[in-house]
C-alpha cells in the first residue's frame, strides 16, 4: 500500500484507480455503517489478531537481536586464546594470577562491546578453579554457589548449545536474572576447559515488550518446563501456571495464529511466538472482555460482513485487473531481474506510464552492464599491471650474490654444484620475469620454491631444511603467482635469527572446495595481536622487494573475495605457521 502514492503521479492510472477506489469506499461505507456495532466483536478480533501478530513478530525480532549480541560475545570468548590459556593453566604464582586477572578483564571488556546496549555481568569459570566476573555486585552469586547450581548442571548437559535459564536470588532482594550460558570447549577435540555465563536482570528482557503491554494486555516468556521466565506481571515470574504449555500446541495447530481460552479465571485472546534461540515461548494474553466488550448477533454480523466483502472484492478485482495487468507484469519482471543477474530485459507494454518505466529500467540495465564490464576490465588490467611490476622487482643484490656464489663454485671446481645452481637461477628467472601469466600451477609454484631454496642453501649452507608435502591431486590446481614465495623468504631469512637451524615445511592439500597452502617453520616465532592476524612487518625483502605478506593477502581478497586470504599464527620460540586459503581452480 505504501507504493500507491508514487504510482498515482501518472495521471492516467491515478485518475482511474482513484475514481474506482473512492466509489468503492463510499459504497462499502454506506452499506456497512448500520452493521458496525453488531459485527464489532468478530471484526475486531480478526483485525486485532493480524495487528497483534505483527507486534509479536517485532518483539520476537528484538529477542533475536539480543540473542545475536550474546552469540557474538560468546563466540569471542570461545575464540580467545588468552582466556583458553588462563583457564587451562594448572598452577598460578601470585604474579601469574594477577596477570591472569588483568588479561581476563581486558578480554571481557572487549567482549562487552557486543553488549553495549544492555546491562550485564559476564563470568567465566575454568576447570582449573580460576574464575572472573565483570560485575559481581550486579549478579551476586558466589563461585561455589554457581559451580553447584542447576545453572551449571544444565549448561554442561548441553555443552554445544547456548542456553537461557532463570535465576531467582534468595538473598532478600528477590532479584531475578536471565542467564545465558555455554561450555568453553575446544572445537577440534571437544576438550572442555570451562564455562561462561552472561547474566541479565529480568528487567532487561522485560523492556523488549513492556511498551506493548497495559491493563488487560499481558506478555509471558515461558520455558519448556512451563515456568514463566519474564513478564510484565512480575508476581508470576518463576511460577508454573497449569495448562500454559497446552496453549502453545493449540496455537500451532490454529490457522488464525490465536486462540480464545480461559486463563486464571478470565477469557483471554492468546497469541504465541516460539523463540528458537531461547527455546522458549512468547505468549501475549489480552482480556477478551476489556478488548471487545459484550457484542451480540455474531451470526448475522459474519454473514453480512462476508457478503459485503465478497461483493466489494469482485467489483474491485474486475475493475482493476485489466488496468493494472501491465503494471503488475512489469513489477514481477523487475523483481525477477536479480534472479537472471540483471541480464533479462523487461517488456514495455500497457499504459504510457508503464512503458516509460519499462524503457527507463532497460536503459538502466544497459548502463549497469557497461559499467560492470568496464570495472571488470579495469580490475583485470590493474592486477596484470601489478603482477608485471612485481615480476620486475628482483633485488639486484640477490642476483649479484648468486652470481658471486657461482663464480666461487667455478673456481673451486664444483662443476655439478655450479650447474645445479645455474639451472635453478634460470628456472627462477623464467618463472618470475619470462612468464607473464597471472597464475601458476601448484607444481610450478613448488618448483619455484625449490629453486629459490637451492640457491640460498648453496650460499648460506644447509642449516635450514625445507620439506614439501603436496597432495598429488592438487598439483594441477592454479593459484595466483608468487603467493608462497614471500612466506618462504620470511621463514628462511627472519625465522632463524636466534636458533642455529631448523625446518620449514610446505604443505598443500584440499578441504572440500577449498585449497589450503601452509608454510610452517619451527624457528624464532613472533608476536601477533589477536585483533591483527597479519603482522605489520617492514623487513627488507631478500628477493622481491614489493611482494609482502599483506600484498599477498590483499591480492587474494581482490581476486576471490573476503572469505579467502592469509592468516598467521605464531609463538615466540616455537615457530610460525602461515595458512593461505583459496578456492579450488584448475584453469
Amino acid at each position: 500500500m505504501r507504493f500507491i502514492p508514487e504510482r498515482f503521479k501518472h495521471n492516467g492510472l491515478f485518475i482511474v484507480m482513484f475514481f474506482i477506489t473512492v466509489m468503492m469506499i463510499i459504497t462499502v461505507s454506506i452499506t456497512i455503517t448500520w452493521t458496525t456495532i453488531r459485527m464489532s466483536e468478530q471484526f475486531f478480533i480478526k483485525k486485532f489478531s493480524i495487528t497483534n501478530y505483527k507486534v509479536m513478530s517485532q518483539v520476537k525480532e528484538s529477542f533475536e537481536a539480543f540473542n545475536y549480541s550474546v552469540v557474538l560475545a560468546s563466540n569471542n570468548l570461545l575464540q580467545s586464546n588468552t582466556i583458553k590459556n588462563i583457564l587451562t593453566h594448572e598452577q598460578f604464582s601470585n604474579k601469574e594470577k594477577l596477570s591472569a586477572y588483568f588479561n581476563t578483564g581486558q578480554q571481557l571488556k572487549h567482549v562487552e562491546t557486543n553488549l553495549d546496549a544492555y546491562e550485564e555481568s559476564i563470568q567465566v569459570m575454568g576447570r582449573n578453579g580460576f574464575s572472573f566476573a565483570t560485575n559481581r555486585d550486579y549478579w551476586p552469586i558466589t563461585d561455589e554457589e554457581l559451580r553447584t547450581s542447576i545453572l551449571a548442571s544444565n549448561t554442561f548437559k548441553e555443552p554445544k548449545k547456548l542456553i537461557y535459564q532463570l535465576d531467582k536470588r534468595n538473598d532478600g532482594t528477590n532479584r531475578r536474572f536471565i542467564v545465558a550460558s555455554k561450555v568453553l570447549m575446544e572445537r577440534i577435540n571437544g576438550t572442555v576447559y570451562g564455562s561462561m555465563y552472561f547474566a541479565f536482570e529480568e528487567s532487561e528482557f522485560r523492556r523488549f515488550f513492556t511498551s506493548y503491554t497495559g491493563p488487560g494486555n499481558n506478555v509471558f516468556v515461558v520455558d519448556k518446563q512451563g515456568i514463566i521466565v519474564s513478564s510484565n506481571r512480575s508476581k508470576l515470574i518463576g511460577k508454573k501456571p497449569e495448562g500454559l504449555l497446552s496453549y502453545a500446541e493449540k496455537i500451532e495447530k490454529s490457522s488464525d495464529h490465536y486462540i480464545i481460552e480461559n486463563f486464571m479465571g478470565k477469557d483471554q485472546i492468546i497469541s504465541m511466538e516460539y523463540l528458537p534461540s531461547f527455546d522458549m515461548y512468547l505468549f501475549n494474553m489480552i482480556d477478551k472482555q476489556k478488548a471487545v466488550g459484550d457484542l451480540i448477533d455474531k451470526k448475522d454480523i459474519v454473514l453480512i460482513s462476508m457478503a459485503i466483502v465478497f461483493v466489494a472484492l469482485i467489483i474491485v478485482f474486475l475493475a482493476t485487473r485489466r488496468l493494472t495487468n501491465s503494471l503488475s507484469s512489469l513489477v514481477k519482471q523487475i523483481e525477477d531481474a536479480s534472479k537472471h543477474e540483471f541480464h533479462q530485459y523487461v517488456s514495455s507494454a500497457g499504459t504510457y506510464e508503464t512503458m516509460k518505466i519499462g524503457n527507463a529500467f532497460n536503459s538502466m540495465l544497459d548502463e549497469l552492464h557497461l559499467y560492470v564490464d568496464q570495472l571488470v576490465e579495469s580490475q583485470k588490467q590493474k592486477r596484470n599491471a601489478e603482477l608485471a611490476a612485481l615480476q620486475q622487482q628482483i633485488n639486484p643484490h640477490f642476483l649479484y650474490n648468486t652470481l658471486t656464489s657461482i663464480k666461487f663454485m667455478v673456481q673451486q671446481g664444483g662443476k655439478e654444484e655450479t650447474e645445479a645452481t645455474i639451472n635453478a637461477l634460470i628456472s627462477l628467472l623464467q618463472n618470475t620475469i619470462g612468464n607473464v601469466s597471472e597464475t601458476n600451477t601448484i607444481s610450478q609454484e613448488v618448483d619455484n620454491l625449490k629453486n629459490y631454496v637451492l640457491i640460498n642453501q648453496k650460499r648460506y649452507g644447509n642449516r635450514i631444511k625445507v620439506n614439501y608435502f603436496v597432495a598429488p591431486d592438487c598439483l594441477e590446481y592454479h593459484v595466483p603467482k608468487l603467493i608462497l614465495q614471500p612466506f618462504m623468504e620470511n621463514s628462511f631469512f627472519h625465522g632463524f635469527n636466534r636458533k642455529p637451524g631448523g625446518n620449514i615445511n610446505v604443505l598443500v592439500w584440499q578441504e572440500e572446495s577449498t585449497l589450503i597452502c601452509e608454510v610452517v617453520d619451527n624457528g624464532d616465532g613472533m608476536e601477533i595481536s589477536s585483533e591483527n592476524k597479519l603482522p605489520n612487518t617492514k623487513r627488507k625483502q631478500q628477493m622481491f622487494s614489493g611482494i609482502g605478506v599483506r600484498n599477498v593477502h590483499e591480492r587474494i581478497q581482490l581476486i576471490y573475495g573476503e572469505p579467502f586470504g592469509v592468516t598467521i599464527s605464531s609463538e615466540l620460540g616455537e615457530g610460525t605457521k602461515v595458512r593461505v586459503e583459496l578456492p579450488i581452480s584448475s584453469i
